[in-house]
């Protein structure tokens, strides 16, 4: 098999460097399309609904780039396989036909490709089928219209459709539209935010479905629904000054959450609201976010052999998998290419590329009950959080919403099994154990309050055991402060943020050994006690391989261990990590607690807050 590899040394500058690195993804899959099929087979791991469908989302997840690029004037070697994998898809006496839906089905969320790929071409994408043809892709389309299907984002992929069929000139429903819109409006938190369902997570599928596909929407039918498309573009500039701040200087955003394999789809928002004209920074900025963005990924080991998108985040890494990874399922990636469609003279594409606005060192965000916190080069951006948790209990669902803060640069490890520390991902969380070695973290919460100075929640990991958390961010440090009431003996240990363990990684302890720095070739972590004459003391664990959705290697953590019996505990902790040689010359945060106050004071700042 011809390896069709994608050029990383592309400097990503203008919009032919753009459109020459999506190219080569699609060179890469080019190997892969076969003459007379409707989908595209790109590897053996399968997904909860198979891999007949999988080939199928494999093609559609192309198109999210494929569609733009044509729009706007490009060219794609393949697109002849793609139009005949459409046809033989639809036509419901063909052997490779995509079939009927059935409830929650995943069809529907690839037919949301379809719909944009109308709304951006006008007709023109009808003019290459037959009469018989255009009916046979609206019908099989038309099924997702009164679809049984989740009530959350996937409301949207019927009104991408009937938005498609709009903009070409078929026939469309707007009640239809209408009762989606309806269904979601019950889950809008306010400030721009939504909940990915009621009572669902708020991560990357507020960015890069609900505004993404809003921004669609109020940009194609303006002309039949202009209060819903103002409101839309309302809200987008709204959530757009909460979320930059999850980028950092260099273009790294922060890994929190499920999807994390989608990758550049983390930036799709921003190529949304250019394509949109949204009324909210700069396009210089705006280029510069999505830009530094891509060239952050092209740095990263995310492509095989063959040029093919990995599932995994930063490396290949099928333990971070949720049930609907398949192997084309990455390719979600392709929808920062929307820029694609904006032609060569439009003033995204003739702005200089600027730097990130001026933002402020700790950023709150009620409605995801997120603080962000970033370094002052911008350069490290930490999300300390708490309350979120995804219901569906994907694979590893604590990892990537329960831990208590999340790094640009240190991402955080995923669990790999049952017994032992080693094995149980315990970067950023506080982990109990009854002596056993079977060790739990924080899940759901009981409880949860934000303000712009900490993050408080109350968590039950056992019946008979209370931890109350706060998460306060202070300068270069963020400070945990627990309070344990647990009527068991417990083994404790809690961790900073994981590093590479290779030989030359030093891990250097106080001669109190209540603090711990790891040093090593990709930064420095720190945890600190600051308990007084605590009992806690420092050591590091180091994890399995595949263990960092950053890194490949054995990853070390510095961690606070002690055991207590029953009664009632303070834990107090400052952590920070960097990349910076000045991170292990940081001084840690000054705290005096007297009662239910506590008070801490760091490079000249002082706070105080209260622990009632």
């Amino acid at each position: 098999m011809t390896q069709n590899k994608v050029n990383t040394q592309n400097p990503l500058r203008n919009r032919e460097d753009v459109q020459h690195l999506l190219n080569d993804l699609l060179s890469a899959v080019s190997p892969y399309t076969e003459k007379g099929k409707s989908g595209i087979d790109l590897g053996e791991s399968t997904t909860h609904y198979g891999k007949e469908i999988a080939k199928m989302e494999a093609l559609s997840r192309m198109l999210w780039g494929i569609f733009p690029l044509v729009a706007g004037g490009g060219e794609c070697a393949d697109l002849p396989f793609y139009l005949d994998a459409i046809r033989f898809g639809t036509d419901p006496q063909h052997p490779q036909c995509w079939g009927t839906l059935r409830d929650f089905d995943q069809r529907c969320v690839e037919m949301a490709a379809f719909g944009v790929g109308l709304a951006l071409l006008d007709k023109r994408l009808l003019q290459h089928f037959t009469a018989q043809e255009q009916q046979h892709l609206a019908d099989w389309l038309n099924q997702g219209r009164d679809a049984v299907i989740p009530n959350n984002n996937w409301n949207f992929f019927p009104i991408m459709v009937q938005m498609g069929f709009k903009q070409a000139g078929l026939p469309w429903s707007q009640d239809a539209v209408a009762a989606r819109f309806e269904l979601m409006e019950a889950y809008y938190l306010g400030d721009g935010w939504y909940s990915d369902g009621p009572g669902r997570p708020r991560d990357y599928y507020i960015s890069m479905a609900f505004h993404y596909y809003g921004l669609l929407y109020a940009q194609n039918m303006a002309d039949v629904d202009p209060s819903r498309a103002a409101l839309l573009r309302q809200r987008a500039g709204v959530f757009a000054q909460d979320f930059i701040t999850l980028f950092s200087a260099d273009g790294a955003a922060v890994p929190f959450g499920r999807s994390l394999t989608y990758r550049f789809a983390e930036a799709a928002f921003w190529s949304a609201a250019a394509y949109s004209k949204l009324d909210v920074f700069t396009p210089g900025i705006v280029k510069g976010v999505i830009l530094r963005h891509l060239r952050h990924w092209l740095k990263q080991p995310i492509f095989d052999r063959d040029g093919l998108l990995s599932i995994g985040y930063h490396t290949p890494n099928l333990v971070m998998a949720e049930d609907y990874n398949a192997p084309g399922s990455p390719y979600w990636a392709c929808k920062i290419f929307l820029i694609l469609a904006l032609p060569q003279d439009d003033a995204f594409w003739l702005a200089d590329e600027a730097p990130l606005p001026v933002l402020p060192r700790t950023h709150c965000i009620p409605h995801a009950s997120q603080i962000l916190m970033r370094d002052a080069q911008g350069q490290h951006v930490v999300m300390l959080t708490s309350g979120q948790l995804e219901l569906n209990n994907f694979v590893n669902t604590e990892a990537k919403y329960t831990k208590f803060a999340y790094s640009s640069q240190f991402g955080f490890t995923l669990d790999r099994g049952r017994y032992g520390l080693n094995h149980a991902g315990c970067d950023s969380m506080l982990m109990l154990a009854e002596g056993d070695g079977y060790f739990r973290g924080r899940r759901d919460c009981a409880e949860t309050r934000i303000t712009e100075d900490a993050i408080y929640s109350r968590w039950l990991p056992w019946h008979d055991v209370e931890v109350r958390t706060w998460l306060i961010p202070c300068g270069d440090w963020h400070l945990r402060i627990h309070h344990l009431k647990n009527q068991r003996p417990l083994d404790t240990a809690e961790g900073g943020f994981a590093v590479i363990q290779d030989p030359a990684t030093r891990s250097q302890i106080t001669p109190n050994q209540h603090a711990m720095a790891v040093t090593a070739c990709n930064g420095i972590s720190r945890i600190v006690s600051l308990n007084g004459g605590s009992e806690r003391e420092a050591t590091t664990v180091v994890t399995p391989p595949n263990s960092s959705i950053m890194f490949a290697e054995t990853a070390v953590i510095p961690v606070l261990k002690a055991s207590y019996p029953a009664g009632s505990h303070w834990l107090i902790s400052a952590v920070c990590a960097g990349t910076g040689s000045d991170t292990g010359d940081l001084a840690a945060p000054e705290i005096i607690r007297e009662g239910n106050q506590l008070h801490w004071q760091y490079q000249g700042r002082s706070g105080q807050i209260s622990l009632a």
